[in-house]
């Protein structure tokens, strides 16, 4: 269209009723296409604005535009637009066509369905993978004197540990999501020589102790990979 019609038919005389008729059916049959918005808005009137390339309609209270979508003339083809909300019928939040934030992703708390790409994937996997994967990072070998025999103790983190212990003439690891619940994962040697002692993966937030073999001994040893 060359100009807005605003849809309004005045008295004229036949001819230029005529011409304002054809000209007001145009502007319909068209989706009022024009780079500037109409001078004269109606509620729910639909306008291609041709400067975006966006084809809009007017909100029912006639104070605003709603986008609907992006129309891309040199590939002939509609375009949905970044942050397109999916409902339901009845106008429930069902998902996001678009992206979200990255810390969005990171945190992994969301719970609004959406498109992702591979690196926002990646992004949230190594956001929400513990800091210490056991035997990578942070993590190293280190002498612990403060376990005593037979307590339990709690790995508390969310990335799991590895403990070594012994005692002069073996030990026994139990390992267990509580205290009450536990299995009994290794026994070091009963020989006193030391050669062989219990390395136990600790599953994160799992409880673990450590108790000897022989009761005539009390020399305990214990290293710990956190």
């Amino acid at each position: 269209m060359s100009e807005f019609n605003p849809l309004v038919i005045a008295n004229k005389s036949f001819p230029a009723t005529r011409s304002d008729i054809n000209l007001a059916l145009q502007a319909v049959v068209s989706n009022n296409s024009f780079p500037t918005e109409p001078a004269t808005k109606y509620a729910n009137m639909f306008w291609y604005d041709t400067t975006a390339k966006i084809l809009k309609m007017r909100a029912e209270a006639n104070d605003a535009w709603i986008n609907i979508g992006y129309l891309d003339q040199g590939t002939d083809t509609f375009k949905i637009l970044d942050g397109t909300v999916v409902t339901t019928a009845a106008g429930v939040t069902a998902g996001l066509i678009g992206d979200q934030t990255t810390a969005t992703w990171e945190a992994g708390t969301g719970t609004t369905d959406s498109l992702v790409s591979p690196a926002d994937v990646k992004a949230a996997v190594l956001a929400l993978t513990p800091p210490n994967v056991i035997g990578t990072g942070s993590q190293s070998w280190r002498a612990d004197t403060t376990r005593a025999a037979n307590t339990w103790y709690h790995n508390n983190s969310q990335a799991a540990i590895m403990i070594q212990a012994y005692y002069v003439n073996g030990a026994t690891v139990y390992v267990g999501p509580s205290t009450s619940s536990f299995a009994t994962i290794l026994q070091s040697d009963r020989d006193g020589d030391l050669d062989n002692p219990s390395y136990v993966i600790i599953p994160a937030y799992h409880y673990w102790k450590v108790s000897h073999v022989d009761h005539s001994s009390n020399s305990f040893y214990q290293n710990i990979l956190d």
